[in-house]
């Protein structure tokens, strides 16, 4: 089975961790899918609570325990951290019985620490390595995406909704990928999210941008609703019609 990576980004508020809950519920309903691993690459943290997971822990937590027997153990201690990365770093590792979940966190120490970080990519890289699909929920800045955790990306989708600065976040996007700056990045699609009735002017606005446009999830009260009560959307009925939209996008993904 060929690997899928799949990374969403967008302005923030447009509803891009809802998308990714929404297209989680979706992959695990395909079988063709093979075993799913869901990234939470947003240091906002918010992915887990949509799809319903509990407390967790990071890779931000990983690191920073490196750093903190780099700084303050002997020689011994800091040799066998290091030979323990890998074990680290899936002790991260979210494992349920439809899709695994990972989340990248924050970074607590600043400044740069590449030694560190290229440990934790080789760690990280390891696991990835064990799933077919790979989803990744990406914050607005997409160059983290490649930096933390994968090589390539087959699909990256851009979420939008129907404002201005939704439409020059689609913009930038573009213009960087036709200046050859995402070179990891193989497709660059749109999805539009939370959309009335009418969605003509966002597909010419797409079109103009030569943009190609994987179809739109409509505005939905049910959605809302789950969305307000805490509920997570992986719980929506199939019937519902921002799970069909998801599904459509998943069919020409």
């Amino acid at each position: 089975m060929q690997k899928r990576v799949i990374a969403v980004c967008g302005k923030g508020g447009v509803g891009k961790t809802a998308f990714t809950t929404l297209l989680t519920k979706v992959i695990t309903e395909d079988q063709s899918a093979g075993k799913l691993l869901v990234v939470d690459a947003d240091p906002a943290l918010g992915l887990h609570y949509a799809l319903g997971r509990g407390s967790i822990k990071t890779i931000g937590t990983v690191r920073d325990e490196i750093l903190r027997v780099a700084e303050e153990g002997n020689r011994q201690a800091q040799e066998e951290l290091a030979d323990r990365v890998d074990y680290l770093t899936a002790q991260v590792l979210d494992e349920g019985k439809d899709f695994s979940f990972l989340a990248m966190g924050h970074m607590d120490s600043k400044g740069c620490f590449c030694s560190v970080n290229d440990l934790l990519k080789g760690a990280i890289g390891y696991l990835t390595g064990e799933f077919d699909t790979i989803l990744i929920d990406g914050e607005a800045g997409i160059e983290q995406i490649n930096r933390q955790v994968v090589e390539n990306i087959d699909t990256l989708i851009v979420v939008t909704d129907s404002s201005l600065r939704g439409m020059k976040t689609i913009s930038h996007i573009k213009e960087m990928k036709d200046q050859g700056l995402l070179p990891f990045c193989k497709r660059l699609c749109v999805v539009f999210n939370r959309t009335k009735n009418d969605v003509s002017k966002l597909e010419a606005f797409a079109k103009e941008l030569n943009l190609e446009v994987l179809g739109c999830v409509p505005g939905d009260d049910e959605l809302e609703a789950f969305d307000s009560e805490g509920r997570t959307l992986l719980e929506l009925p199939d019937s519902n019609p921002a799970v069909r939209g998801a599904q459509d996008i998943w069919k020409k993904i």
